[in-house]
């Protein structure tokens, strides 16, 4: 097995088997967890959804979810 002439999804697929066999299931989950690190900026993206509305805008909101 050569690391170099394997495809990503290859490698990640022998990390798994092999994460698999020496920490089981509950074991790999957890391992993981720990280090996917996700990716983009959630920061610009969260601008973008929410952009910089007024505090009373946000407050009408809350209020009128409230009343519902």
């Amino acid at each position: 097995m050569n690391a170099q002439l394997m495809t990503l999804e290859e490698i990640r697929k022998v990390g798994l088997d092999l994460l698999n066999e020496r920490l089981g299931a509950v074991g790999t989950i957890r391992f993981i967890q720990q280090t996917e690190n996700g990716w983009g900026d959630y920061t610009t993206e969260r601008e973008k959804w929410l952009g910089n509305p007024e505090l009373s805008t946000l407050y009408d909101a809350i209020k009128a979810t409230q009343n519902e």
